[in-house]
């Protein structure tokens, strides 16, 4: 395996990192509050970012939510590329894909979605917009009648905690069955909710809204493979962006006249911070390689899940403990890496979980 970045992957990366840089400062931070930073999120889609990961991959997706995470832009740009733009890309019909693309590439929509977790139920459609009580496109457009009569329906239940959702045109969620639905938010109620870090997230209520179809066998499992490894990487790099922020402090900041970073005890927790976060990196590309190659990756899609979440904690905690005291100051940057690291961590799953689904699904490849 080749884990060098194409051209084309490459200037996505530089891209990002170039917007996010110039943008996400933490004074557009704090006046974003819980919400979206729209004009970033403009500049984004104006530049083209959301179509150049549609084109290039959830590889390029990876680098460019590494770039994302070092400054926890406020945009939800991970949710929107592994819910609505690789997912419709992948999964959805050719209609569904000259319908919804655009709007997910402009910005015009924005994509979110939880398949774990949730209670949904599905009832069957009637074909159309009408089979899906007057479910519209995101440009306002009736749903194309060239959608198969099966590709429509009505969705009850609940999604306790689904991130962005509250600045969401469109949710993804999943049925009993493992059926795929995306949901116009505006077919549903949501519910504020407040989270560890400031992701916009809502309650999902569905009492008989209308949903279409996406993809068919095998794209539950695919999706939430591609989420994980999506949200892998971002953690990677508000990991990246912790550590960063640490050794530019114990570096700079000096104790009975030599730097912090003299200590070996501050350089022993930096090199494990340093291991952890490479993990993170390392076990993302892998996964979303395979991905993009089309091999299969839900085990490498667990095992980054699970360094995300178990490492992840450990150095976002370490980054904001070599800070010292400032570190619990809530007005302090390194203290919104903590903050996302957690929700992160929370978003994936606690590792117990994530080990045991992983081992389950090892077992079960051993007996086939």
């Amino acid at each position: 395996m080749d884990f060098t970045p194409t051209e084309e992957q490459t200037a996505v990366r530089e891209l990002a990192g170039q917007i996010f840089g110039d943008l996400s400062t933490p004074e557009r931070l704090t006046a974003a509050g819980t919400g979206t930073d729209t004009e970033l999120w403009k500049a984004l889609c104006t530049a083209g970012l959301p179509a150049a990961v549609g084109e290039t991959g959830l590889l390029a997706l990876a680098l460019a939510l590494e770039e994302q995470g070092r400054t926890t832009a406020q945009v939800p740009f991970a949710a929107t590329c592994a819910y609505g733009v690789l997912t419709v890309a992948r999964h959805g019909t050719e209609e569904q894909r000259a319908r919804l693309l655009p709007a997910l590439y402009d910005g015009t929509a924005v994509a979110t979605g939880v398949l774990l977790r949730s209670s949904v139920r599905a009832s069957g459609g009637a074909g159309g917009a009408g089979g899906a009580g007057g479910v519209r496109a995101s440009g306002g457009v009736p749903a194309s009648g060239g959608v198969p009569a099966s590709g429509w329906g009505r969705l009850t239940g609940t999604v306790p905690v689904v991130p962005w959702l509250r600045d969401a045109t469109h949710v993804l969620v999943a049925d009993e069955d493992r059926a795929l639905w995306l949901v116009p938010v505006a077919e549903a109620r949501v519910d504020p909710v407040e989270t560890t870090a400031p992701w916009s997230a809502g309650r999902l209520v569905l009492d008989g809204a209308g949903g279409e179809r996406l993809g068919g066998e095998g794209a539950y499992e695919d999706v939430l493979a591609l989420s994980r490894i999506a949200f892998t990487a971002l953690q990677a790099g508000v990991c990246a962006g912790s550590l960063a922020r640490a050794v530019s402090h114990t570096t700079t900041r000096e104790q009975f006249g030599r730097p912090l970073s003299a200590n070996q005890g501050v350089l022993l927790r930096a090199a494990d911070a340093h291991m952890d976060t490479e993990a993170i990196r390392v076990t993302a590309y892998e996964a979303a390689w395979r991905y993009d190659e089309r091999l299969p990756c839900a085990e490498h899609a667990l095992t980054a899940a699970w360094w995300a979440s178990e490492a992840g904690a450990r150095v976002v905690h370490s980054g904001q403990h070599l800070h010292g005291g400032i570190g619990a100051d809530v007005d302090h940057p390194v203290h919104r890496h903590f903050l996302w690291g957690r929700q992160l961590d929370a978003h994936l799953g606690p590792g117990a979980q994530l080990l045991e689904e992983l081992g389950d699904l090892l077992v079960g490849e051993d007996r086939a």
